[in-house]
């Protein structure tokens, strides 16, 4: 081990989590009326309508394929009755289907924000910063599957990339795991911490919440200015 490795697997996630944590916090506390994707729907629909699917169904099966090759220790597949193969067959096809599906709704949203004015002019340097970080995100992860299990023999990230990942959590990280991975899955890692530290402070924080005081908050009446409820219009006195 030397200092770098220290400083990337061991100093660098803690900072990206403990800035991802406190920094909602403050977006929650201090800008509430902020916390929102900001639509731009009403500028442009058609390119929105196929982007926006692609995109958000792709990231979503991207985000599970994560938490169950990452959180899930292998042993437990394979305790499960699922074999290495299998399991390694089921993640390099359905991980790089979804990434395509990602990175093309991805480009699609980029593409409609760079060529419809409205749009172009509703985006920050925040939003930009964070397309950029995310398509850097997941381009290295798709990267890192097609060249790792497509074009060469194969990497078993579940015997070194996991056990890091969950050490981080158990307070005992192991850099020597993340120090021997390829390259690829290295940067991968890095770009991933990048943006966790940054996505308090984007319009990714709606991914975070759900509309679930909806299903409790009473309706909202709508009533006529000139309309008083409940009464008729006042008739004239000669009216018979």
């Amino acid at each position: 081990m030397n200092a770098l490795d220290l400083l990337l697997w061991v100093v660098a996630p803690y900072v990206a989590l403990t800035v991802f944590v406190l920094g909602h916090v403050w977006r929650y506390r201090y800008d509430k009326f902020g916390w929102t994707t900001r639509s731009s729907q009403m500028y442009e629909s058609r390119l929105l309508r196929v982007g926006s699917p692609l995109f958000h169904f792709g990231i979503l099966v991207v985000i599970l394929g994560h938490v169950g090759g990452l959180v899930i220790p292998k042993s437990w597949t394979e305790a499960a009755g699922v074999s290495e193969e299998a399991y390694h067959v089921v993640a390099v096809v359905l991980g790089t289907i979804a990434g395509v599906c990602t990175l093309a709704g991805l480009a699609i949203l980029i593409y409609r924000r760079r060529t419809v004015g409205p749009v172009f002019t509703a985006t920050t340097r925040n939003d930009k910063l964070m397309y950029a970080v995310l398509a850097l995100t997941i381009v290295l992860g798709l990267a890192a599957t097609v060249v790792a299990n497509i074009v060469g023999g194969g990497y078993d990230y579940r015997t070194t990339i996991s056990p890091w990942f969950r050490s981080i959590f158990y307070f005992s990280p192991d850099p020597a795991l993340m120090a021997g991975a390829p390259l690829l899955f290295q940067l991968h890692a890095l770009s991933a911490l990048v943006l966790f530290a940054i996505w308090p402070f984007t319009r990714l924080v709606h991914m975070l919440t759900a509309p679930v005081g909806y299903l409790t908050r009473p309706y909202v009446v709508y009533r006529s200015r000139e309309d008083v409820a409940g009464s008729r219009p006042a008739r004239r006195g000669w009216a018979g």
